[in-house]
């Protein structure tokens, strides 16, 4: 056996029944070789740290949009932080945890500057429509280069994951959605939502927002006080809550779980000093994807001649951080301003 297949052999002994199994795979795009000592899944992983399309999360905002400050969430800590929830989460279900990690990491990929804003801008102007899982499939499927073709060619399980990894909602909703190919992606989409909503919280309170006394208090009483508190409370419902091969959660702590999302939909995501922000980045993408498809830049343009020169565009504007979309806004519309 080689030490790949020794690997495996313990994953499988380790793992329940129903968990995936990175020697039963469903494959990938374009048939490889198997590593000497990694499985499909760590593949994947490894893969998707080390693109340019995960170092690129860095710029890219989370909510709050320039915000003054260095411990305001991005891209890539949510992603950090979602991934360390899943995974803990996974080990204790004893699930796939390489599996969930590699999800976890790729699941972002597609998102736009500006968060949620640029998403919603792109899926007003592209004809096709935009949504950032969608994009992220795109991302490892086509637009990050690989040595061996385009695309990373990842395998089934971890592509099915990052496009179906927005479904923790629906759970928190006490909705049951269409099931993942995995448990894993469950497992992933449901602490994604736990992340999210605990660190935009954290930093809605940094900005002043929103205190902790504005929190719904029969959600503060069941779940904590501290982020860390309320992390611990959700996973822990997440783990008593998931029998017999689904994925859900206490019915008691995912009430409260939802009350709090409830919360930051109608209460702080509204707020003027977010979407005056968000006002400004919308008309900025506008702007940029009306000039680019009349006056294309070799960047914009670039990507397979088969595509449109509208798709191409998106990807170009979906690719952009925060600062880069910044940068190439004033040099094409204030080009006298523009000192490299």
């Amino acid at each position: 056996m080689t030490l790949r297949e020794q690997i495996e052999a313990e994953e499988c002994r380790r793992v329940k029944p129903y968990a995936a199994r990175a020697c039963e795979s469903r494959g990938r795009l374009r048939p490889e070789p198997e590593h000497e000592f990694r499985t499909a899944f760590q593949r994947d992983r490894d893969r998707i740290l080390h693109s340019k399309a995960f170092r690129r999360l860095k710029r890219k905002t989370q909510v709050f949009l320039a915000p003054e400050g260095d411990h305001y969430r991005t891209r890539l800590t949510h992603t950090l932080e979602a991934a360390q929830i899943a995974r803990t989460a996974a080990r204790a279900l004893f699930l796939n945890e390489d599996l969930v990690e590699a999800i976890a990491l790729g699941h972002d990929l597609g998102h736009t500057p500006f968060g949620h804003a640029g998403e919603a801008v792109l899926d007003e102007i592209y004809p096709s429509g935009f949504r950032h899982a969608e994009q992220s499939l795109r991302v490892v499927d086509k637009l990050e280069p690989h040595r061996d073709g385009p695309g990373l060619n990842l395998t089934f399980e971890v592509r099915d994951g990052i496009l179906n990894h927005s479904k923790g909602k629906e759970i928190l909703m006490h909705k049951r959605p269409d099931p993942s190919a995995t448990l894993e992606a469950e497992v992933l989409s449901v602490c994604d939502a736990i992340a999210y909503i605990n660190h935009d919280i954290d930093d809605a309170i940094r900005a002043g927002i929103i205190t902790l006394g504005d929190l719904p208090k029969n959600a503060v009483r069941a779940l904590g006080e501290t982020s860390s508190a309320r992390i611990n409370t959700m996973v822990t419902a997440v783990i008593d809550g998931s029998k017999d091969g689904r994925i859900g959660m206490t019915e008691e702590i995912r009430d409260a779980a939802n009350a709090l999302r409830t919360f930051m939909y109608k209460t702080v995501y509204p707020r003027e000093a977010i979407t005056h922000e968000i006002d400004k980045a919308k008309k900025l993408l506008r702007e940029m994807y009306a000039y680019l498809l009349e006056n294309p830049t070799p960047e914009s343009a670039a990507g397979d001649p088969n595509d449109p020169l509208d798709r191409r565009t998106v990807d170009f504007l979906a690719g952009m951080t925060d600062q880069y979309a910044l940068s190439l806004y004033t040099r094409l519309f204030f080009p006298t301003a523009w000192n490299p």
